[in-house]
């Protein structure tokens, strides 16, 4: 009987068909979250002038499905890590679409709001089993950049919302968008049937039937039997007896991983900070520069684009010259384009910097996805992307708030963008201040092996 290690034969398997049906499910998870996300931005105009919101007013509406979804990352992220990841993203989908589609029916800015929170708790328990499922499926080869596309169907979610905008909200109203939110629950079924588990829970349960078909798959000529003793990975068949008992929580702070554990809240606080005081106020902040609504909106296009590019983009130089490189790139970059946008500029730059401005906010946040969750063991990637997300929805729920206050003010247009460059300088500094030196079983054997070959 050989021992088998499943994710040490994950990572260096060649990208196949299999992990195509793990990145389209996921991908597709992502794109319904980022399209339920999006959508209040879309439609926030609209209901400002439908129900008479003030500023303030908006903003917090739009803080309560981030409230709701930094509770969710709080609660599912565990759970998803002691009784499988599947099992916690359909729950997940399911909420928050069954929840959406009531939301189209909502008579007051009241009931709007309780329900965004429920939706909010599926968003915020989705999105790191997502990442944490498909970084432990992915070769090891090409993880950052089938993350950090996977990861870019939010902007794509984002860009579908826009579009039904422009073209339908004039003459069906903003309900519409909320109703086709419901639509991934016809996919669920599909879904159960064509996803698996999570390699941990497999193992976990014993379940060495199904890993020894995962195993064939990826690895054809591997000749795998369910006779075959499989384990995790060398780091967590030694450490499971020493962590079983363990809250999952605590396991991110032990191994002298404190720091850089707080650091990743840090980022994420920071980056999720731009990137939903962006999505929730961007058009309104056109439409306040002189913009009519479709233009705004339009807006709204150019920054899920330009994330989508810097996603791509990022997550292929990550693979080449590593993550954390490419993160301090794309915060210093972020910067400094917030900076440029409180200048005059004409249309089309305007446009450029609006891009780079997604690159470097909705995109960093897809590359550090990825690099979180290698950080830490694979028995609890969920609980560090998840707490990680927890924590930065703070910043996701501060940000609609503060822009909404900015926007009260009746500031200049160009110095609203002023106050999304000093995240960028925080969120760099706590990725400076990482120590991948106490990283995951995987990067210090990725070290081990660089070292020995430029030796």
């Amino acid at each position: 009987m050989k021992t088998v290690r499943v994710a040490e034969v994950m990572g260096n398997s060649k990208f196949s068909g299999f992990h195509m049906t793990i990145f389209f499910w996921c991908a597709f998870s992502i794109i319904c979250d980022g399209y339920d996300l999006n959508m209040y931005g879309v439609v926030l105009p609209t209901l400002m002038a439908e129900w008479s919101l003030t500023s303030v007013e908006a903003g917090a509406m739009g803080s309560y499905a981030l409230f709701g979804m930094m509770v969710g990352a709080f609660l599912f992220a565990p759970l998803a890590d002691m009784i499988g990841r599947k099992k916690v993203l359909i729950l997940c989908l399911t909420l928050f679409s069954a929840v959406t589609f009531l939301i189209a029916f909502s008579p007051n800015p009241t009931v709007f709001s309780v329900l965004r929170f429920i939706a909010g708790l599926g968003l915020g328990g989705l999105m790191p089993n997502v990442i944490a499922m498909m970084t432990e499926y992915s070769p090891k080869s090409k993880r950052n950049i089938l993350v950090a596309t996977m990861y870019s169907g939010y902007a794509i979610g984002g860009i579908i919302a826009s579009l039904i905008g422009i073209y339908l909200i004039p003459t069906m109203g903003w309900n519409l968008l909320f109703i086709l939110g419901g639509l991934p629950l016809l996919a669920i079924p599909i879904m159960i049937k064509k996803m698996p588990e999570s390699l941990n829970y497999y193992v976990q349960k014993e379940d060495f039937k199904t890993l020894a078909a995962i195993m064939n798959k990826v690895d054809p000529t591997g000749n795998y039997h369910e006779t075959d003793r499989y384990v995790l990975d060398s780091e967590t068949e030694q450490q499971s007896k020493e962590t079983a008992t363990k809250i999952p929580v605590q396991r991110l702070f032990e191994d002298k991983r404190a720091r850089s554990t707080f650091m990743f809240w840090v980022s994420c606080f920071s980056c999720l900070i731009m990137v939903y005081g962006l999505n929730t106020w961007l058009p309104k902040l056109m439409m306040q520069a002189g913009y009519p609504l479709g233009s705004s909106l339009t807006f709204m296009l150019v920054l899920n684009f330009g994330s989508i590019v810097g996603s791509v983009v990022g997550g292929w130089l990550a693979d080449r010259i590593g993550a954390k490189k490419v993160l301090l790139m794309f915060y210093a970059l972020g910067a400094l384009c917030f900076i440029l946008l409180g200048f005059k500029a004409d249309t089309l730059i305007l446009y450029f910097l609006i891009a780079i401005g997604g690159a470097c906010s909705i995109g960093t946040q897809n590359l550090a996805n990825p690099y979180i969750a290698e950080y830490y063991p694979k028995n609890m990637r969920a609980t560090g992307i998840g707490w990680s997300l927890g924590i930065g929805r703070i910043g996701g729920i501060l940000g609609p708030t503060l822009v909404g206050y900015l926007v009260a003010m009746n500031l200049p247009f160009q110095m609203n963008f002023l106050a999304f460059a000093i995240p960028c300088l925080f969120g760099a500094l706590a990725i400076f201040l990482v120590q991948e030196k106490y990283s995951s079983y995987d990067r210090l054997v990725e070290t081990k092996q660089l070292k020995e070959s430029v030796s």
